[in-house]
């Protein structure tokens, strides 16, 4: 019975982590950036381009952000957002992934079969973006990690080291409710 948000930059490692625990734990997942991906598309945009629509469009974000702040309500959920750890109040464990700009930016090229230049340039953009966004929309300076439970960097961390600490502390957590 338990809610988890997980928050980070683009390639730290948040699908990779979310969907294991998803499994680990049977939690529906909320995928926020899967449906970011997806209004671009719809939209015919590229990331960097949606990215900047959504600058002029707040109801974006909005609509995105009360998905997340909805999915939060409830149990057995896992909540994979770039705003997750603010948006997602009712959480019942809030972590925060992150690693070095380079090393993110490595692990989309890897996945993503892209040119480092290109990633790195959109990556920038986006980031900045959703900061400026942010910071507009909600008063959300996503450089503070006030609200996070856990913060971790993945940098020196393979997927399966990162998921087994991660799975410790959801485990914990899920664990101390079901005693209350």
């Amino acid at each position: 019975m338990v809610v988890v948000a997980i928050s980070g930059l683009h390639g730290a490692g948040k699908t990779t982590a979310a969907r294991a625990l998803v499994k680990k734990f049977r939690l529906k997942y909320v995928s926020a950036g899967t449906v970011f991906r997806q209004m671009a598309k719809e939209r015919g945009m590229g990331l960097d381009e949606f990215s900047r629509y959504a600058e002029r469009h707040p109801s974006i974000d909005r609509q995105i952000d009360r998905q997340t702040a909805e999915a939060a309500k409830k149990d057995n959920v896992l909540i994979d957002a770039r705003l997750a750890g603010w948006m997602a109040k009712g959480a019942d464990i809030k972590i925060l992934l992150y690693a070095p700009l380079g090393v993110r930016v490595r692990r989309i090229v890897r996945r993503e079969g892209r040119k480092y230049g290109d990633v790195l340039k959109e990556t920038a953009v986006r980031e900045r973006s959703e900061a400026k966004r942010f910071k507009r929309f909600y008063g959300i300076e996503v450089n503070d990690w006030a609200p996070f439970d856990l913060v971790l960097n993945t940098e020196h961390f393979g997927p399966k080291e990162m998921v087994k600490l991660l799975g410790l502390a959801v485990g914990f957590i899920d664990e101390q409710k079901r005693r209350h």
